[in-house]
């Protein structure tokens, strides 16, 4: 893949129609390529990138780990897409700022029948620290979501557990080193979902619109009463989250990427150097 042309996005836009989307299952019509092919060695290597820095590509990678045992060439032609992608950013990763508040945050989304040939949802949830990304999650849910707000309480609910997780591990850090307490601020934690939202600040109300939802799964409104966690709405388009979940356009992808903190070397350098050049002149 050294020479090959690169991409500006890691997965093309999928389309309504099932019958024409690339990241359909195996067909019964169509050949199923065998071990020769180092799809499996691929999608690894893919993955253990998504899980250190470049998390721009995990919802692609996640679409793509499900088909390790029925490959077709579509597949692997979606893969080639991927390289074909890292090719032209292989400079780009994490960027971590100095100077700034480490003040911790999440954003939660879900893709509604992101996977309509199951009729799953895809969970999808990123956390910032010192507006630089510190943690990430793009994973198709287990349970079959008979609506949009069903899958987002769904997200908020796997969101809690990583917020949680990371509160006490920064309170812990804090009292070791004599600062103060990260008890006395809620996280934020931001979500698209208005309905949600509302009937999580409200706990478990069991209407004929969330009967069918577990109580288990407004846990999270004990921890808004207790201040852990603030759940606050903010517009889809400024979702960071919304990056794991689906297929984006090119220019909606770039925007998200950036404001995630993944740069390019090139670019720093040029930001630095504009910023230095001054000085000297």
């Amino acid at each position: 893949m050294d020479k090959a042309h690169p991409l500006s996005s890691p997965m093309v836009v999928r389309l309504l129609e099932m019958d024409k989307d690339p990241f359909r299952p195996h067909e019964s019509d169509e050949e199923l390529l065998g071990l020769e092919v180092p799809y499996l060695s691929a999608i690894c290597a893919l993955m253990y990138l998504t899980n250190c820095t470049r998390l721009d590509n995990i919802f692609a990678v996640n679409l793509l780990a499900r088909y390790s045992s029925s490959l077709t060439r579509r597949h692997r032609n979606e893969v080639k897409h991927v390289f074909r992608y890292l090719r032209g950013t292989s400079d780009m990763g994490l960027f971590y700022s100095r100077g700034v508040k480490l003040n911790l945050q999440g954003y939660a989304d879900a893709g509604f029948l992101s996977d309509p040939h199951k009729a799953r949802s895809q969970t999808g949830y990123v956390f910032t620290c010192g507006k630089t990304t510190i943690s990430w999650k793009s994973v198709k849910q287990t349970m079959v979501a008979i609506s949009s707000n069903n899958s987002e309480v769904l997200v908020i609910h796997e969101a809690r557990h990583e917020c949680v997780w990371f509160r006490n591990t920064i309170e812990h850090i804090q009292e070791s080193c004599g600062l103060s307490s990260i008890k006395n601020s809620s996280t934020i934690l931001y979500e698209d979902n208005a309905a949600c939202i509302a009937q999580l600040s409200e706990g478990f109300i069991k209407w004929d619109k969330t009967k069918h939802i577990s109580p288990k799964f407004f846990y999270a409104h004990e921890f808004q009463k207790n201040g852990e966690i603030d759940v606050k709405q903010n517009r889809s388009s400024d979702n960071l989250a919304d990056l794991f979940t689906k297929a984006l356009p090119t220019t909606t992808f770039k925007r998200l990427t950036y404001d995630i903190d993944l740069r390019k070397l090139k670019d720093i350098a040029s930001k630095e150097t504009e910023q230095v050049s001054p000085m000297f002149t």
